[in-house]
């Protein structure tokens, strides 16, 4: 059998990601079989065990690529001038952009972690890269005086991954849920949450053109 270009190994190893989830999502953790994924994958049982031995192995190469794919974005909300505005974004990709499928797939694994012992090892060790991802985010953007002192950083972490929990789990549960127009609301709320300066200015920049109509 000639040996595949490491490119194209690339490319059959996400299409089996890409597979499992799409597995996954549609029919749980348990009901889901190898053979399934090796039909959604359009791969032989053979191929498919070439890269990966077990579900388990399969749910870490799939939360491996989506913290590589939240690690960029983070740095990217790191090095944003404007915090909130990244902030935005980084909830319109998750709660909007993405497909509803990787929602489902998070609350199966969230699921799954608590009975398998394997999975919970990767789903902790997930959130916890969140979490303090988060916190030294905010630490810094507190040390420039974009946040509120008075919130500890690691709390704020803790509450904002909390709401991102909240916005995963009503999309994945909820088909009449409305993600773009909670955006807007949920923003107007974490302006006020971690910097109660920027959102009276916001008042009182909305409120000059008034008063200039006004006295004209």
């Amino acid at each position: 059998m000639p040996r595949l270009k490491p490119e194209t190994q690339a490319h059959r190893r996400e299409q089996i990601l890409d597979a499992a989830e799409r597995c996954f999502a549609r029919a749980g953790f348990h009901r889901t079989t190898m053979q399934d994924i090796c039909k959604e994958a359009s791969v032989s049982p053979g191929a498919l065990y070439l890269y990966f031995a077990s579900k388990e192995e399969l749910i870490a190469g799939i939360a491996e690529r989506d913290r590589k794919q939240l690690a960029e974005q983070l740095r990217e909300l790191s090095s944003c001038g404007d915090l909130l505005e990244a902030l935005r974004r980084l909830a319109s990709h998750y709660s909007i952009d993405e497909p509803r499928h990787k929602r489902v797939l998070c609350m199966e694994i969230a699921a799954e972690s608590t009975r398998n012992p394997a999975v919970g090892e990767i789903f902790q060790s997930v959130d916890r890269y969140v979490t303090e991802s988060f916190t030294r985010i905010f630490r810094e953007a507190q040390e420039a005086g974009r946040i509120a002192p008075s919130l500890p950083p690691d709390l704020l972490a803790q509450v904002i991954v909390l709401i991102g929990d909240g916005l995963f789990w009503r999309r994945a549960v909820d088909p009449d849920y409305d993600a773009p127009a909670m955006l807007p609301v949920l923003m107007d709320v974490v302006t006020k949450l971690i910097n109660p300066v920027a959102e009276t200015a916001a008042v009182l920049r909305a409120g000059k053109p008034k008063k200039a109509r006004q006295n004209s």
